[in-house]
């Protein structure tokens, strides 16, 4: 037990994540050539096929060649910035780049403008392809485009943070937005590791089970990259707080009651429902475990800042079943979505939309209590009394 907590958990979770997006950012780049170039080498297919089987790879990629033909040349743009990506993330988050501030400037602006192409070469093939046509279907082209609008508007408020000269948020926004982007290489990972835990699943079905939790793994892993890397115990003329005990108890009613809905919803589709309901649950129940054990030793720490954040997040997270249970009613009928659809695309969505909202609501609360503290300070501070001019007798 000693052994485990002298361990630096930071920096083993930092070079997971930088062996992961370097694997990856070549796979990503080569992925498309066996659909531009029939029988150009196919390194990510290779590999699949190598840690499950061939026939799971060629019966999961035989009906992509239609749609993804309609839109090649803008999906090679998106895979392969998505690679490139892959790479200029971990480079921002290298300290001797950090320490340059030209450097990291240069950086950050490539990587901006990459985020944008990137997703401009996504929206172009969700435009062209119907929802039915997505890999796995309707959910997944929602959960897909909810992944683009997310990663887009994160990267455009950290720009604004630049901007505006408040590198604690712009730090937070770009780390949410690589959270978004990790979505493309755990997929990966998923599709090789759950058929060895649900034997003879088809890829389409791993997507399924995929998408109900990487939102709420990705999110969880930026949230504690933002917090390790702020070590601030307060903010200035920090005082009360935005999510105190009533606020958090309704969000805990409201959340239960969410996850209440959508486990007997989901249970009422037999087995496929039930495995839904299980990928679900227990990542969502990881990160309820951390945020709720964090806030509480930061407050016993008196780290006030650091529990307002985490707390705020805490309430976020037991929203997102009410939201995805509020957005599964609102797609069936809208969308035109059978039940299971809905509930898979409500559930998939709902962790990420909540965590970008309580992102935004942090920003917020650090804006208001810097603009507050300046007014407190401009009020203190004493006019200085004109000299007087002396009148000619």
């Amino acid at each position: 037990m000693n052994r485990l907590r002298t361990i630096a958990w930071g920096r083993v979770a930092t070079f997971a994540v930088v062996a992961v997006c370097v694997g990856y950012a070549p796979l990503a780049m080569t992925e498309l050539w066996p659909y531009a170039r029939p029988g150009a080498p196919a390194f990510g297919e290779r590999l699949l096929g190598a840690a499950v089987s061939p026939r799971y790879v060629a019966e999961a990629l035989e009906t992509r060649i239609g749609p993804y033909g309609r839109s090649l040349v803008p999906l090679i743009v998106h895979s392969v910035l998505g690679g490139a990506l892959m790479l200029l993330g971990p480079v921002q988050l290298l300290g001797a780049v950090r320490r340059r501030v030209r450097l990291h400037r240069a950086v950050g602006i490539v990587f901006a403008l990459t985020v944008y192409v990137s997703m401009a070469g996504a929206a172009v093939y969700l435009a062209r392809t119907a929802p039915r046509d997505a890999f796995s279907g309707e959910a997944f082209w929602i959960v897909l485009a909810t992944i683009l609008v997310g990663t887009t508007l994160s990267v455009t408020f950290g720009v604004l943070a630049a901007v505006g000269r408040r590198p604690d948020l712009h730090q937070r926004w770009m780390l949410l937005c690589y959270g978004y982007l990790m979505t493309a290489p755990l997929l990966r990972l998923e599709w090789g590791g759950l058929p060895l835990l649900m034997p003879g699943l088809p890829m389409e079905d791993v997507n399924r089970v995929a998408v109900m939790h990487l939102g709420s793994v990705v999110v969880l892993g930026a949230l504690l990259a933002s917090r390790a890397m702020d070590r601030r115990a307060t903010l200035p003329s920090d005082a009360g707080s935005w999510t105190p005990w009533p606020v958090l108890a309704v969000a805990h009613v409201a959340g239960g009651a969410g996850l209440w809905w959508l486990g007997r919803a989901l249970t009422e589709h037999g087995a496929e429902g039930r495995r839904l309901l299980l990928a679900y649950l227990l990542p969502f129940a990881v990160a309820y475990a951390v945020m709720a054990a964090r806030q509480r030793a930061a407050g016993r720490a008196g780290r006030t800042w650091a529990r307002e954040e985490w707390r705020l997040h805490l309430a976020a997270l037991c929203l997102a079943p009410a939201f995805s249970a509020g957005a599964t009613l609102v797609l069936g009928p809208v969308v035109h979505l059978d039940r299971l659809t809905a509930l898979t695309a409500g559930a998939g969505i709902g962790c990420g939309v909540l965590a970008f909202a309580a992102t935004a609501v942090v920003s917020l609360r650090v804006v208001y209590v810097g603009e507050a503290a300046r007014r407190r300070g401009a009020a203190a501070t004493p006019a200085t009394p004109r000299a007087s001019v002396p009148t000619p007798s």
